[in-house]
């Protein structure tokens, strides 16, 4: 029971955050020693909506856990975990407003929390409120550490934007296909992933088409990869 309240507080506090913080909507070219007025790695400002879907769908994770499955062994495995990356998301924003130096150290261990509930999600039970929603926040988190960092290396000029977009996509990608074949029957992941690179493709189709070309590429490589089980099925 203490493990599901303090989930349920700590997801509650997550999904308030930004009506008590003020939004994140990315960091201004100023707080960086290098100008860069579009950092590519970046989606389109319409992918960042997922954060509305994420935020209630813990929401109702953590209720119903509190409610029905307070006392579940299986439901019990992610919490602490989620727990975890749910308080790092509370203060990230202020964090993030502070310090883009801060915000980057602070984004990597929520993400590698939400990876380890993720994983710890057992999806053949109550699949819909139990797994689904951290593999979405996974999923997204996956992309968002990698989008952080690339604007980090981009406007500390440790590498040029779209070489930083490179990278970083490179980086998204291993660590999603990692994390997807450890849990394969949770396909909410990789298209929260995908939802994220395609954000990238629509920001970048006036931009560099390397970049493109590049986040197009791991969309269709992680689309294989959801689809391989299917194909599996049918050999």
């Amino acid at each position: 029971m203490t493990k599901a309240a303090t989930l349920f507080a700590a997801v509650l506090c997550f999904a308030l955050s930004p009506l008590v913080f003020d939004p994140f909507r990315g960091w201004e070219p100023s707080q960086f020693p290098v100008f860069v007025d579009r950092h590519p790695v970046q989606p389109a400002g319409y992918a960042f909506s997922l954060w509305g879907v994420i935020y209630l769908w813990l929401v109702l994770h953590g209720a119903f856990g509190l409610w029905k499955r307070a006392e579940d062994a299986v439901w019990d495995a992610p919490r602490t975990a989620l727990t975890l990356a749910a308080a790092l998301g509370t203060v990230w924003m202020p964090i993030a407003h502070m310090s883009p130096g801060w915000g980057v150290v602070t984004i990597w261990p929520m993400a590698l929390a939400a990876f380890a509930a993720f994983l710890r999600a057992d999806p053949s039970r109550d699949r819909w409120l139990l797994s689904t929603p951290l593999a979405l926040l996974a999923g997204w988190m996956t992309a968002a550490s990698g989008v952080a960092t690339g604007v980090l290396l981009g406007g500390y000029g440790v590498l040029a934007p779209v070489p930083a977009a490179l990278a970083m996509l490179g980086l998204v990608l291993l660590i999603a296909i990692l994390v997807q074949r450890r849990q394969p029957g949770q396909p909410v992941y990789g298209l929260a992933v995908i939802w994220a690179l395609a954000g990238i493709v629509v920001a970048n189709l006036g931009g560099p088409p390397v970049v493109a070309l590049a986040a197009g590429a791991g969309v269709a490589a992680m689309a294989a990869l959801l689809l391989m089980p299917l194909r599996n099925r049918r050999i």
